[in-house]
């Protein structure tokens, strides 16, 4: 049984104590927040302590820490947790910063502890199967990979802000996905991002519209669209072009119903955000992430996997802004 220290007790840390308390061999046995109200709270429904990061960190009787707190503080806390001992596993992104998320990489590297990055979407059963099967060889090669990514809604000016930009924030997610199905980086990437859903989002220096190109070296070609705004729900698809056929991993809908009648053919929409779109893949993260630890094999997504994302979306940042591609090669 692996005791588990939660550091962020916000709306990720919710979903997180969950997935903790569920799994039979992990016990959530204490909670950190920067508002100590959150941690009281989500302490007292699980039946754990309320600590700081810091407390938790350095109690010899926690075994793993998940770091699910502001995307400013992953590296460092990444880099305490590992220097006492403590397996980890960390929201993304690992840092806004990439050079900062590169020296964590070192750093981590240095106390041999295991971390894992919390790439989810790996873990959703249909793209799961999707890989699956193009690993099965029932497509036959891959050639061109479509990722559909869009939000119901934007959030707040006031998140955008401190995000890190839609590359960093949203996107990163897709370039891991790109990764994860094609086995690996691309070599090139082409970008270009508009504001075309709110003003204000463009006012803050962010786009919340975008395009990305991704070229590997055998010539195969990565496409992915993210948008903040989808008026019918979350749109989270992929399309795999293969050799020999086509794979697609589609929305899921609210229900299964179809009508049809005179009038047309209608039906449910995608489920409205992540938490109803990927709470299967979250619990599956967590399974997976215990299984490491407990029988000390590889993790399934790995601190170096979090890096070459954050690289990927500091080139396509830089290429929105410039408009021109770049090699990712600069980055990493």
């Amino acid at each position: 049984m692996l005791n588990i220290g939660l550091l962020g007790a916000g709306r990720i840390g919710n979903v997180h104590a969950r997935a903790i308390s569920a799994h039979s061999g992990s016990r959530l046995v204490a909670v950190s927040d920067a508002t100590a109200e959150n941690a009281n709270k989500l302490a007292a429904e699980f039946g754990a302590k309320a600590q700081s990061s810091d407390e938790i960190i350095a109690d010899p009787t926690i075994d793993a820490v998940l770091i699910a707190t502001s995307t400013d503080t992953h590296s460092d806390l990444m880099e305490a947790a590992t220097a006492a001992g403590k397996a980890v596993l960390c929201e993304k992104p690992v840092d806004l910063s990439l050079e900062r998320a590169q020296a964590c990489q070192r750093a981590v590297a240095k106390t041999g502890m295991p971390v894992m990055i919390g790439f989810n979407r790996r873990f959703d059963p249909s793209f799961g199967a999707l890989k699956a099967a193009l690993d099965a060889g029932e497509i036959g090669k891959a050639e061109l990979l479509s990722i559909t990514s869009f939000d119901p809604a934007p959030p707040p000016v006031s998140y955008i802000k401190v995000s890190g930009g839609l590359f960093r924030d949203m996107m990163i997610h897709d370039f891991d996905m790109a990764n994860f199905i094609m086995g690996d980086a691309p070599v090139s990437i082409s970008a270009v991002g508009s504001s075309v859903v709110d003003a204000a989002i463009g006012a803050a220096g962010d786009v919340d519209t975008a395009v990305v190109t991704l070229s590997y070296a055998d010539g195969r070609i990565a496409v992915i669209k993210n948008s903040r705004r989808a008026v019918y729900g979350y749109d989270q698809r992929v399309e795999l072009l293969g050799s020999e056929g086509l794979l697609q991993a589609q929305n899921m809908l609210e229900n299964t119903v179809v009508k049809s009648t005179s009038s047309g053919v209608t039906g449910a929409k995608p489920t409205y955000f992540f938490l109803e779109r990927y709470m299967p893949a979250y619990i599956a993260e967590w399974s997976a992430f215990v299984e490491a630890v407990t029988t000390r094999s590889p993790m399934p997504v790995t601190l170096d996997d979090g890096v070459t994302a954050l690289a990927m979306a500091e080139a396509a940042t830089r290429s929105a802004r410039t408009g021109a591609p770049v090699n990712l090669s600069e980055y990493c």
